[in-house]
């Protein structure tokens, strides 16, 4: 086969530092489209993003040659120094340093995708510890809970 094939979709989840509630509704429409034209930058396509106050959903499509954590650290550390220029008040901005990056099936992007649009709700029920727990448990990730959080 001369070229390459690819349709790599990973579900990426990303909080704010130390959860704090950074992402406010006057920023939240412009950073989300702000994360998607980063994901369009890096050749990847954004198929939907949202999230709550502390932390970030999107379902992406990346290039081959881009790994998750290099489109991570472009994506988290462009967007917070975006954050910084455009709201200067907003100064204490920032991500956590770490993330998770979920394979999806394109048999379950509607699914992905209806979760990701229902966040706010979704939240009521559940916190995102609890979230990020129950994903881990369910794509049977090995996590110490103890490092989970700093």
């Amino acid at each position: 086969m001369s070229r390459t094939f690819t349709n790599l979709l990973t579900h990426l989840v990303f909080s704010t530092k130390d959860r704090e509630p950074f992402i406010v509704p006057e920023l939240k429409p412009e950073l989300y489209a702000y994360l998607g034209g980063l994901a369009r930058e890096l050749k990847g396509k954004s198929y939907g993003i949202n999230g709550t106050s502390d932390h970030v959903h999107m379902l992406v499509s990346l290039p081959p040659v881009v790994s998750i954590s290099e489109a991570l650290r472009f994506i988290k550390s462009n967007s917070s120094g975006w954050v910084h220029d455009k709201w200067p008040k907003r100064r204490a901005f920032a991500w956590q340093l770490g993330y998770a990056a979920f394979s999806v099936s394109k048999s379950n992007v509607p699914g992905v995708l209806k979760y990701i649009r229902n966040q706010e709700a979704h939240h009521r029920k559940i916190r995102f510890k609890e979230e990020l727990i129950d994903f881990l448990v369910k794509h049977e990730i090995e996590y110490d809970e103890r490092y989970i959080w700093n």
